[in-house]
């Protein structure tokens, strides 16, 4: 049993060098620099090697995904720990900051978490299955329940065809908040606020892409303010008040 564990931990040891260095490169120089060979490389090692501890480079990519988002977690947590815990809208307004600010100090990773297609490196980014998505069911929870009559009516129609689409969602994140110990009655999760929250993921992943990417349609120098005039409509169409 003992020499077991030794072999596991020495096992894990190398599996985090190995992700130590694909980040590395990926900060560095970009996700394409991230191969088995060249990781093989820095450790002294062959890339057949590797094969022993992940199954392919998209393995490891999902893997190094799941250690970003874990540290983003933590990084948002920290950001939480100075607002009151009753008080959700500043909780919400601190993650949606957090969010902004990290992407912004970590291009290549925010890249490679929230830009990837889901089939080449796997869905770590959906709610729940990863630390990221528990900080954001954490935060959107209690809102959502306490505020679900006013979110249902101040979102816009939601039309049959997408109504029809969204109940797969709220299944899906019915089961999420399930998995996070968070209780949710039944009316927080009706298709007009599933609608208002994928509004809101929609329009501040947007923002955060395009300033990250550097890709706004025109010059903008005041980056900032058009993400805190974003942040105040979006609270505004859900009667949030802003400390």
């Amino acid at each position: 049993m003992t020499e077991v564990t030794r072999r596991e931990r020495l096992r894990a040891a190398t599996e985090l060098e190995i992700r130590q260095h694909a980040r590395k490169l990926l900060v560095q120089q970009g996700q394409d620099a991230v191969t088995l060979r060249a990781i093989a490389r820095e450790l002294g090692i062959t890339a057949p090697a590797l094969y022993r501890y992940y199954d392919s480079r998209e393995d490891l990519l999902h893997h190094l995904g799941k250690d970003i988002c874990g540290d983003l977690a933590a990084e948002l947590n920290r950001g939480l720990e100075s607002v009151n815990d009753e008080d959700h809208p500043a909780k919400v307004f601190t993650v949606c900051h957090g969010f902004r600010q990290w992407a912004l100090a970590h291009p290549r990773e925010f890249a490679l978490v929230f830009a990837s297609p889901v089939d080449e490196i796997g869905g770590w980014g959906q709610a729940g299955q990863d630390e990221f998505g528990s900080v954001f069911l954490s935060v959107v929870g209690p809102l959502m329940a306490e505020g679900a009559s006013r979110m249902s009516s101040s979102s816009e129609e939601v039309s049959p065809e997408l109504r029809s689409e969204l109940a797969t969602n709220q299944e899906a994140l019915a089961t999420a908040f399930s998995h996070e110990g968070i209780e949710m009655p039944p009316e927080a999760l009706g298709p007009e606020a599933v609608h208002s929250l994928l509004r809101w993921w929609v329009r501040l992943y947007g923002h955060v892409a395009l300033e990250v990417f550097g890709r706004f349609p025109f010059d903008v120098r005041q980056a900032d303010r058009l993400f805190e005039s974003l942040l105040s409509e979006l609270a505004d169409e859900v009667g949030l008040t802003r400390s």
